[in-house]
């Protein structure tokens, strides 16, 4: 028997045939869709997030699609690299950290939500730690506009980089914090993943880059079973393509 298809599944199913999907992506090299489109079949924010390749509808991975966002209201499907996966290190050292003795607020007992995760981070001094940067303190989050920007994305098939513009896409940072010689935009996790989506740390490092004279630096979080797993890394200005 087969994967029983979701509700995105059958959603998507339907788009692609009524806005020829496929043949746009095959004649123009992508297809550009709105949320109000999408919304026709089911709405939009259940639609077009999906942080790892596995939560990617049907259609999108038997034709090795990814959908990103280009606006506030509008998303562009192609042959996206829009996907890291992470590197496993069996060399990685597991470091003991605790919380002040003086908290009484929060307990390693009690950390239920990313957010959680993150102020625990903070507070027993992992980030900083991390980052060698003793003067982080906590300043933006949550959701903002990207601003105006433009990028090159490796597609797929090809092996090119193309080009994507993007106008006022809504982002969401987890955690912000500054230092003396640098901002830290992370993005926080509660599980284990073989990828992310690589836009969730791009989008905002694209934006504060343009805020402030301070090195930006995108950091992936994940905490699950009381381990803190942290990654480091740096994009080219232009081009989503990590090192």
């Amino acid at each position: 028997m087969g994967t029983e298809l979701t509700k995105n599944d059958v959603a998507w199913a339907k788009l692609f045939d009524h806005y020829r999907i496929l043949q746009q992506v095959k004649d123009r090299g992508l297809c550009e869709i709105t949320a109000t489109q999408i919304n026709e079949y089911r709405e939009a924010r259940l639609m077009t997030k999906f942080d790892h390749r596995i939560n990617l509808p049907r259609l999108f991975k038997e034709n090795e699609l990814a959908i990103l966002p280009i606006s506030r209201g509008s998303y562009a499907i192609s042959h996206f690299d829009a996907y890291m996966n992470f590197e496993v290190s069996s060399n990685s050292d597991i470091v003991s950290a605790s919380l002040p003795t003086h908290i009484s607020s929060i307990t390693v007992d009690d950390i239920t939500s990313e957010a959680l995760a993150l102020n625990c981070a903070y507070t027993a001094g992992i980030m900083a730690d991390f980052l060698e940067d003793e003067g982080l303190l906590p300043t933006v989050s949550g959701r903002m506009s990207s601003d105006i920007f433009s990028y090159r994305i490796r597609h797929t098939k090809s092996g090119q980089l193309v080009a994507l513009s993007v106008t006022n896409s809504q982002i969401e940072i987890d955690g912000g914090y500054e230092g003396f010689r640098q901002l830290a935009i992370v993005e926080a996790k509660s599980f284990l993943s073989e990828d992310f989506l690589v836009r969730q740390l791009y989008y905002p490092y694209r934006l504060w880059t343009g805020k402030v004279t301070k090195q930006v630096t995108p950091v992936f979080m994940v905490y699950s079973n009381r381990i803190y797993h942290l990654y480091e890394y740096s994009f080219d200005s232009t081009a989503i393509t990590l090192t």
